[in-house]
């Protein structure tokens, strides 16, 4: 293992105190903006690499689950509903994934002071997420599905699909009768 990941080690163990959870054998790369740490719960053997910016605002709640990757500058934000990462899924950097939504019917205010549009996430058993990818508020990604670089993902999608584009749409589902992937 490389050095800077034991010093990485070492501050996941200081942070325990501060978090929901922390597993054990689970690191974060630093610098890191962490919001909401007693409402983060993350399990075992999770890499959350340099730069992550993680948001549980109010009574947000973001569950990463066991032996996840994150890489590089990627940002999770929960407002007041859950965001669920399920066990072995890996995120590429530069990707981004949220259960919010700014509304926008006051064309007198900024998108910004407009209300917030909650909807629970969740991101299903060994995904894997691409470069850039963005997880818009009340997506439901099913286990084992792939998301392409640079998708942008909103809706419910089944088990063993690979979705790319902007807005994402499936191109590939796994067959399980007859063991290959099929194109859509």
């Amino acid at each position: 293992m490389h050095p800077v990941k034991y010093l990485w080690g070492i501050r996941a163990i200081i942070n325990k105190f501060f978090f929901g959870r922390i597993g054990k054998f689970t690191y974060i790369g630093n610098p890191c903006f962490i919001e909401g740490r007693k409402n983060i719960y993350i399990g075992e053997r999770t890499r959350i690499f340099p730069g992550i910016r993680m948001e549980a605002i109010k009574n947000g709640k973001i569950v990463i689950g066991n032996n996840v990757a994150i890489e590089q500058n990627v940002q999770i934000t929960s407002f007041n509903n859950s965001l669920h990462i399920s066990d072995d899924v890996t995120i590429a950097a530069n990707s981004f994934i949220t259960n919010i939504d700014h509304e926008y019917q006051d064309i007198t205010k900024s998108v910004m002071e407009q209300k917030y549009l909650q909807k629970d996430t969740f991101i299903g058993e060994g995904c894997f997420i691409g470069y850039g990818v963005a997880i818009q508020a009340g997506t439901i990604l099913g286990k084992h599905c792939i998301v392409g670089t640079n998708s942008v993902v909103r809706g419910i999608y089944p088990d063993f699909c690979v979705l790319v584009g902007s807005p994402a749409s499936i191109v590939k589902r796994y067959n399980i009768k007859t063991k290959k992937w099929e194109k859509q």
